[in-house]
């Protein structure tokens, strides 16, 4: 009897967590072998258990899974993980695949394409399902930002004034209006609002800080 993939679930919210226990638990091939609320906690189960498939939300509190991906994949390099987000922003999918991602998947992904992307990735191959990837190609070939950039607009989104910019990044005032104007420019706006919107819906900078 073929054994069954092992899967590691880190997710802070409860019933997220409970609604992925619930369809995964039935499956044959599939064996929940442990749930995590931090990133931390995570990591430390997976230190000891090395499962088959990790699948981390994409907001774990003050974390990131963009950011935590690394720490997994320098413990083991061939940890296959999924990330799972509450919506599909392109730059945050291009982050968690270049972060070294095996897959991306929403909560409101079908419980087949759930466990399609679990079994795809246990055999080692990338899953992207079909909404997630026409995310992607609507927006190829767009300008990314730079680190500063994504700096200013995430202050942007957090309403902060070009002086109180300049001040958190120790920058002069006309060295932040240079920044915004490059960021307009990029992301194909006017004004400060329609940054912040089109920044969030394309999950360039977080909207929940």
């Amino acid at each position: 009897m073929q054994n069954s993939i092992s899967v590691l679930i880190i997710e802070s919210q409860t019933l997220i967590r409970v609604g992925l226990r619930t369809i995964l638990q039935v499956q044959e091939d599939i064996e929940i072998s442990a749930e995590a609320e931090t990133s931390e906690q995570g990591f430390e189960i997976f230190k000891k258990t090395r499962v088959d498939v990790v699948l981390m939300s994409l907001r774990l509190g003050e974390a990131c899974a963009i950011d935590e991906i690394g720490k997994f994949l320098h413990f083991a390099p061939h940890a296959k993980i999924i990330v799972l987000a509450s919506h599909a922003g392109d730059a945050e999918i291009s982050r968690s695949l270049e972060s070294g991602a095996f897959g991306y998947i929403c909560t409101d992904v079908s419980e087949a394409d759930l466990l399609k992307a679990i079994r795809a990735v246990a055999s080692g191959k990338k899953f992207i399902p079909s909404n997630v990837a026409e995310i992607l190609t609507e927006n190829f070939g767009q300008e990314t930002l730079t680190p500063s950039e994504r700096k200013i607009l995430q202050m942007i989104v957090g309403g902060k004034s070009n002086k109180q910019i300049a001040y958190d990044a120790s920058i002069s005032e006309n060295t932040v209006k240079t920044h915004i104007k490059n960021i307009f420019d990029k992301l194909g706006v006017s004004d400060r609002t329609s940054a912040a919107t089109l920044a969030i819906r394309r999950g360039l900078v977080r909207g929940d800080l």
